[in-house]
């Protein structure tokens, strides 16, 4: 099947405001009738859930933590991109646009991507007006600073707080909404399915976390906002929660998974230090501004860091990319480090680690300086690690971060079941093989509150689908599955607990579906992942019982998913047989390692399609056309 986007004819400047004029409209007085279900309450599902109310629609909002503050989105902390150019260092929303579709490999739709970067404006006026309390410059004007893959100052930033700060904003305006009962929350409360009803996304069950209650929910149409899929991994720098739950029990439901292959390793992780670990600490990309990262030039070196002299240091994003050093984008500076790490230049112990080095910046700038940029992040890093940032070099390692695929969405934000839009990290569109930093807080409110409130109304207006019963029997075929789900999981009665396998189908993914992949280790871990499955099925203890509080019963669901969808991910990972952004094929790399794209045969989103148990899935592709762009080979030496 050849997928159809949607996207508008007509100059690329001008396709947005022309499609908004022809999206067919709800009468205001009638939106009041409409019910619109939002799962996830991040900061795309927050802002989108805000911003239906306030056109009038009923919405029903589902979150699985306590409070909506508690969404990932705050880890996103250094900053949000968007084309102000207040700087006057020759910004402009097409140089946005051409960055992300570059840092991206040319692997997203660029009429998508230009839409995301001429919102970006908006985003930022948006946020003011909400109070969120952005960085100034003396003169008043909001302050700017860099990130990797941009020669430009563009990254707005509230000191290292940025996602928590815009958090903040569109949680107040979701409490707004909720106070006037325009929203009805449902916090503690986990999607477990999706409901069809004629081909159409019309509800979902979903499973009360505090008492085990099944709910079934209908609505008009059902938007899910609930992120990515990296800690498929088990180590990532994602919230221990954040799953694939939710989008892969859509994909079972005949949602298409888009190139879910594509994962972001980003460079500036607090290193693993050992097995008792449940997750890895991200420390923000906005150090690279004022950061400098090194290893020693001899192998083995194990000097401390003040006894290596300057002559003895490697600068290696330096020296490797002299163009943009070290705000080389994430997928380079990562697969920059893993190279001397290989070598055995790598520091710290087991030698998995490079410096992010401080010292001159700080001679530079004065330390009350450094501390007013990044004084947040540095006393976290001591917390973890007891090292202080301001006298020794941090030491980072690439890790898992974000993931770039997702359910396929058109151009309007939808699936290719009508009536299910998934926006924010949740679906595949607009970062192509590898996100550009900041980047993703501006997708995430970009589709929540100038995207997703326009295409939404153009479905409602136009649908001849009426809200139904939830007695219907899709409803209750959808509930039976899930309750059967829950029992199957009770009944396996096994001596292990789901992180036993989880963490043993992270680590076979990071070796062999991770910042490398090679058809050998590709088919290595496909042969591997029904291994780990059965045995889940056979030996794992969930404990406690269904009707209560259980975080047992809660991971197990999670890690039946994950690994299911770990397949997916590698299957995906070897039929792309070429290198773009995050995915690289050992098999397909230039003479200096960098990776090597092919645009004649995968210039293309790959989309795969749910075929039942023990049958193997579908991949469908929509060709990516370049109208207004030249494909060109990335380079940032």
């Amino acid at each position: 099947m050849i997928l159809d986007g949607h996207v508008p004819a007509g100059p690329l400047e001008q396709k947005w405001d022309r499609h908004r004029n022809e999206l067919a409209l709800v009468n205001p007085a009638n939106k009041r009738k409409f019910h619109i279900i939002v799962v996830g309450t991040g900061l795309a599902g927050a802002s989108a859930a805000a911003s239906l109310a306030e056109l009038g629609y009923q919405v029903s909002a589902f979150c699985f933590h306590d409070s909506p503050r508690r969404a990932h989105s705050i880890a996103a902390q250094g900053g949000i991109n968007a084309a102000k150019n207040y700087q006057n260092d020759g910004d402009s929303v097409w140089r946005l646009f051409y960055d992300t579709i570059k840092g991206g490999d040319f692997r997203s739709r660029e009429a998508n991507v230009y839409r995301l970067a001429q919102v970006s404006v908006n985003i930022i006026d948006q946020c003011v007006a909400q109070g969120v309390p952005f960085a100034r410059e003396y003169g008043g004007l909001l302050a700017n600073r860099s990130f990797g893959g941009a020669q430009v100052s563009r990254t707005f930033y509230a000191r290292g707080q940025t996602g928590q700060q815009l958090l903040l904003g569109a949680y107040s305006a979701l409490c707004r909404q909720i106070g006037l009962g325009q929203v009805k929350m449902y916090p503690r409360t986990e999607m477990l399915d999706l409901v069809v009803v004629e081909g159409h996304a019309k509800g979902i069950i979903t499973r009360n976390l505090r008492t085990g209650e099944i709910q079934r929910h209908a609505a008009d149409a059902v938007v899910l906002a609930t992120g990515g899929y990296g800690n498929v991994f088990y180590l990532s720098t994602n919230a221990v929660n954040s799953n694939v739950t939710a989008t892969y029990r859509a994909y079972k439901r005949g949602a298409f998974f888009a190139n879910p292959c594509f994962t972001q390793i980003h460079p500036t992780c607090i290193p693993v230090s050992g097995d008792h670990q449940s997750k890895l600490t991200l420390m923000s990309e906005s150090l690279r501004n004022d950061g400098r990262v090194w290893v020693p030039k001899k192998k083995g070196d194990t000097r401390p860091p003040d006894q290596i002299p300057e002559e003895e240091r490697d600068y290696f994003l330096e020296r490797m990319y002299p163009s943009y050093g070290n705000l080389a984008p994430r997928d380079i500076a990562s697969r920059a480090a893993k190279r001397v790490c290989d070598e055995g230049r790598g520091v710290g112990p087991g030698g998995l680690g490079v410096y992010l080095d401080f010292s001159d910046a700080i001679r530079r700038l004065g330390i009350e300086v450094v501390r007013e940029r990044y004084g947040n992040l540095f006393d976290m890093y001591r917390e973890i690690t007891d090292e202080d940032p301001y006298k020794v070099p941090m030491r980072i390692y690439p890790a898992v971060h974000y993931t770039m695929g997702g359910l396929w969405v058109d151009y309007n934000l939808m699936s290719n079941l009508p009536g299910l839009f998934v926006i924010g990290e949740a679906n595949f569109s607009d970062h192509g093989a590898n996100r550009l930093g900041a980047s993703a807080l501006m997708q995430g409110l970009a589709d929540g509150y100038f995207i997703l409130p326009y295409t939404i109304g153009d479905y409602l207006a136009r649908s001849k689908q009426p809200r139904p019963d939830v007695d219907r029997p899709e409803f209750r075929d959808a509930e039976a599955a899930v309750r059967a789900s829950i029992e199957r999981l009770f009944g396996i009665n096994g001596k292990h607990p789901v992180d036993v396998f989880h963490r043993e189908l992270g680590k076979l993914l990071w070796d062999h579906c991770g910042m490398s992949r090679s058809e050998a280790s590709l088919r290595h871990a496909l042969q591997e992942i029904p291994k780990i499955r059965e045995r889940f099925w056979k030996e794992a203890r969930v404990t406690g019982g269904p009707e209560e509080i259980n975080q047992a019963l809660e991971r197990a669901g999670r890690v039946a998913d994950f690994l299911e969808f770990a397949e997916l991910m590698c299957l995906d990972a070897l039929e792309r047989r070429e290198s773009c952004g995050g995915h690289f094929r050992e098999e397909f790399q230039t003479e200096d390692g960098e990776a090597q794209r092919d645009d004649e045969n995968f210039c293309h989103v790959a989309a795969w399609e749910y075929r039942g148990p023990g049958e193997p899935p579908v991949r469908h592709i929509e060709p990516l056309r370049f109208e207004f762009v030249k494909l060109t080979t990335r380079s940032y030496k």
